[in-house]
């Protein structure tokens, strides 16, 4: 008999890109990838992504955790998100997350929630879309808040929960994680370093302001969106992951007055919020709950 399974994953924004140093820090944005699984007894797994885009990720997520539990079966399984996808917006480590959670709810099985982020992590760095394994971003779509890690440890560092509003600037242009200048990046580590520093101190709003300045001169991209937003009042703005959308955290006066700038600049400009509440894995087997 046929077993399915659902769950979801939140996107998230950048504090600092662990690809300098290894070292990261995210937060979790209210934006949604949704995954459904169904078991099958033909052994293949055949992937969807209804927003497009290679299905890899997602096949692997559900090949490592029917292997995690011993499972021979195959499945079919498909998502739907509302992150737009290459931007820096995580939509690939939602995408993992949201896959593994709805094959437990499939199996009716449970992990603690870093053991699923991993096996999202491997599965990533499996199909060649991460560079780091994108840990703090996997980190931060799972559990919500603000998190601090150790992408080469696998380690969280800290979690906190802080409630703030976001503006989200997503260029058309498509930029894959995969495909950036690892070299080029290493050569800012010292300086990411120092804002690395001020996350783990609590200040957030700077770090990433630093960290956003620092990788836009590595990576190539324009400081425009940035400038705008400091001239607006905000004090947290950044490059999102490797690009090409920009993250800003601040009051709703202070978005108010940064968002008809940024829709001037071109691409989509998305409004939203830091999300702090862990999705847990209550899906079609336990109660038909969905997503909030």
């Amino acid at each position: 008999m046929k077993q399915s399974g659902y769950a979801c994953a939140y996107g998230a924004g950048t504090i600092i890109n662990a690809i300098a140093t290894w070292k990261g820090a995210a937060f979790g944005i209210d934006l949604k990838t949704e995954a459904e699984v169904i078991l099958t007894d033909d052994k293949k797994i055949h992937g969807y992504m209804e927003e497009g885009g290679d299905t890899k990720l997602i096949e692997r997520c559900v090949e490592l955790t029917l292997s995690r539990f011993g499972s021979t079966s195959g499945a079919k399984v498909a998502t739907k998100s509302q992150i737009p996808i290459a931007s820096g917006l995580k939509s690939s480590s939602a995408a993992a997350n949201a896959t593994v959670l709805a094959t437990l709810d499939a199996l009716g099985e449970t992990l603690p929630p870093l053991e699923a982020v991993t096996i999202g992590v491997r599965a990533a760095l499996d199909a060649k879309v991460t560079i780091t394994g994108a840990f703090d971003d996997a980190c931060a779509s799972m559990l919500g808040g603000f998190v601090i890690t150790d992408n080469r440890k696998m380690e969280l560092i800290s979690r906190v929960e802080r409630d703030s509003e976001v503006l989200i600037l997503a260029p058309e242009k498509k930029v894959f994680s995969s495909a950036t200048n690892v070299g080029r990046s290493k050569l800012i580590g010292k300086w990411v370093e120092l804002a690395y520093k001020e996350a783990i101190a609590g200040n957030y709003e700077k770090a990433m302001t630093l960290n956003g300045f620092l990788y836009c001169a590595a990576l190539g991209f324009s400081t425009e969106p940035m400038m705008a937003a400091l001239e607006a009042g905000i004090e947290g703005v950044s490059l999102s992951g490797t690009g090409p959308a920009y993250t800003a955290l601040g009051s709703p006066e202070l978005l108010d007055k940064l968002e008809p700038v940024w829709g001037r600049m071109g691409g989509k400009v998305i409004r939203t919020k830091v999300i702090n509440t862990p999705y847990l894995n209550t899906g079609t087997n336990s109660g038909g709950k969905t997503c909030r």
